[in-house]
């Protein structure tokens, strides 16, 4: 009888045993189901930086003159004149800090022209770094309908087909882009090519 009562213990230690040491299968789908929960959460956070850092574009932008460190550089659209004159080191000591427009947006193969104090500044333009020091271009995603107009070929209709492409489709990646708007063939985009920057 005794043997029989320290069988049925000893059979019960082991049973409460085995309960306490082996977690519910309750238990365990509650932390793999959190475990993918966080997984699924990081993996999204992780695509969305992604597909925020694709839509940032790059610009090309060549510094000239009374900078630290003239040269090409290429920065983030978002970026000013002032931004791009801090990456190539600020300016120089005899710069004339005066003649550069510091708040203008930057653009592609935008040349920024740092003078020197002593250079003479035609007074009928004091932005020292347009595109041209000949011409001024026409930026096709920044321009208003009556700048696009300036341009040859362009008359109302055509302008606000460009504006209207530029809010359904977001910005020009390119000038040879133009041809995805109605109305502009092949012929005018050659016209047209060298009077405009992005």
């Amino acid at each position: 009888m005794k043997k029989q009562i320290i069988i049925i213990g000893l059979a019960s230690l082991i049973m409460i045993t085995i309960f306490y040491l082996n977690p519910s299968p309750s238990s365990i789908d509650s932390v793999s189901l959190d475990s993918y929960v966080e997984n699924e959460r990081e993996v999204t956070e992780i695509e969305e930086i992604e597909s925020a850092e694709e839509e940032v574009n790059h610009y090309i932008v060549d510094v000239k003159g009374q900078v630290n460190f003239p040269g090409v550089y290429e920065v983030e659209e978002h970026l000013r004149v002032h931004d791009v004159i801090q990456l190539a080191g600020g300016f120089l000591e005899m710069a004339n800090e005066t003649a550069i427009n510091l708040a203008q947006k930057i653009s592609d193969e935008m040349v920024i022209y740092v003078p020197h104090l002593d250079e003479e500044i035609n007074n009928t333009s004091t932005d020292a770094w347009s595109p041209s020091q000949d011409e001024k271009k026409v930026s096709l995603n920044q321009a208003t309908v009556g700048e696009l107009e300036t341009l040859p070929g362009i008359g109302p209709s055509k302008a606000a087909a460009i504006i209207n492409y530029r809010e359904e489709f977001g910005k020009f990646k390119s000038i040879d882009e133009l041809t995805n708007v109605s109305g502009i063939g092949e012929k005018t985009l050659e016209k047209l090519r060298d009077s405009l920057e992005l």
